[in-house]
């Protein structure tokens, strides 16, 4: 399929964080883009006021007459869309090239210089500090991200031609589509079960992934069981962080690798996992070739990604931090990193479960992180594409949390609870809409301080 033949591109589901990074980049090159979504979100808001039409009604009539012609039109749809949509199942009926999201991407990449970033955790860190590391040095790179960077406004960055950055979604073992000259494998955890089925199926996959590179251009954390370029943190490994301490607010360490000392290396995220995030794209872009001192400055001036330990309050009195945790590994990531910085305060979690299958796959898991929280508030799970599996709920949840400090409640009186509650430090956590909230969240803890 030639892309430059192509003048119009649909998204069924285009508020998807990385439907819409596509749908971005198409806007960029001058294609006419335009697309269904399930409901409106800070995300569509955005891509609306870039000029995108977009509804919210499965309906055949809303598809603009361009989008019709199917010798121009490209349709990209997203796993999550069920099978029953009448848009999609229209399209399909009548001869339109539709192709998922993964297949696009490895389209696009195709012909580019592709670094690609995998991993159940810190897909979207890591790929999002080497974006901007790349894009601050100078190289003709754009971004593809799964989540929005604060630097930028935008789960994009650059407009370059040669090189691409991109996710390697595991999800739906997406990342096979992918053509990639650089990799790096950030975490391995089990995860989306519900279409793996096990645990060696998913490992079976990154391994399959790991080996589009060769060795010596695989970049993987310490422990993994992959063969590459090692990263650790105060571990032995290829690539080192090294004398980590706090200063101001940032950490400061040294990267030892096999053959040099960079010293006082600034970076503004909070947490051991994202001080791994950050030295496998140190890793990557010196890889490629870029300086030493670009990466560095490159690192200190990362303002981080959206949702992802974003500090939304940040005083002497009050600390309000939003997270798109949805795993107990990414969970007891979040309390460690807000542990480090507030050890004598107390913490409040507030967590949405994301999908009625990972619940009931890591009850426990769950249960043990967020029972780490001084004070924990659960929210009814988000379904997502899922439909419900009977028994698993946010009180089979809660009564497995063995801190007694604990309630669930409905979303819609989440912000005035939190406004009611005792606590020094708050956090919001989850994948599904509770990130929709934070805005009112935000508004009530600042009233009541």
């Amino acid at each position: 399929m030639n892309l430059n033949q192509i003048q119009n591109i649909y998204f069924i589901g285009i508020g998807g964080i990385g439907m819409s990074a596509l749908a971005r980049y198409f806007m960029n090159i001058g294609k006419n883009v335009a697309g269904y979504d399930k409901t409106r979100t800070q995300l569509t808001d955005e891509l609306e006021a870039l000029g995108m039409p977009i509804h919210f009604e499965d309906k055949l009539e809303l598809i603009a007459t361009p989008f019709l012609d199917k010798e121009t039109t490209l349709v990209v749809i997203t796993p999550a869309v069920p099978k029953s949509h009448s848009q999609w199942n229209y399209f399909l009926e009548n001869g339109f090239e539709v192709k998922k999201r993964a297949a696009v991407l490895g389209l696009i990449t195709k012909d580019t210089f592709c670094f690609a970033v995998a991993g159940t955790h810190g897909k979207t860190t890591t790929s999002s500090i080497l974006g901007h590391i790349l894009f601050q040095s100078g190289v003709d790179v754009t971004a593809f991200l799964g989540g929005i960077v604060e630097n930028y406004n935008s789960n994009l960055i650059g407009e370059g031609k040669t090189v691409t950055v991109v996710e390697a979604d595991e999800f739906d073992r997406s990342f096979l589509h992918l053509h990639p000259n650089l990799s790096c494998v950030t975490s391995m955890d089990a995860d989306h079960l519900d279409i793996y089925g096990d645990t060696a199926s998913i490992e079976a996959s990154f391994v399959e992934f790991a080996q589009k590179v060769t060795p010596q251009n695989l970049f993987v954390a310490k422990g993994l069981p992959l063969e590459g370029n090692t990263i650790g943190v105060q571990e032995e490994a290829a690539y080192s962080a090294q004398n980590i301490r706090i200063e101001n607010g940032f950490y400061v360490f040294d990267v030892k690798t096999n053959n040099e000392l960079i010293t006082n290396v600034k970076f503004g995220l909070p947490g051991h996992h994202n001080l791994s995030n950050a030295l496998i794209a140190f890793a990557m872009a010196k890889s490629y070739g870029v300086e030493n001192q670009k990466i560095i400055d490159a690192l200190a001036s990362f303002k981080g990604v959206r949702r992802r330990f974003s500090f939304q309050i940040r005083t002497e009195k009050l600390v309000y931090i939003d997270d798109y945790a949805h795993h107990p590994t990414e969970i007891n990531a979040v309390h460690q990193a807000v542990r480090e910085l507030y050890p004598n305060k107390k913490i409040v979690a507030a967590f949405q479960p994301h999908l009625f299958s990972r619940t009931k796959d890591f009850i426990d898991g769950f249960a043990e992180s967020l029972s780490q929280f001084d004070e924990i508030i659960l929210l009814d799970i988000y379904p997502a594409r899922e439909l419900p599996i009977e028994g698993v709920t946010s009180a089979w949840l809660l009564d497995k949390i063995t801190n007694e400090n604990k309630c669930l409640i409905a979303k819609e009186d989440l912000a005035i609870h939190l406004k009611n509650t005792d606590a020094d430090v708050y956090v919001t956590i989850g994948a599904g809409d509770i990130g929709e909230l934070v805005k009112e969240i935000k508004k009530e803890l600042h009233e009541k301080y």
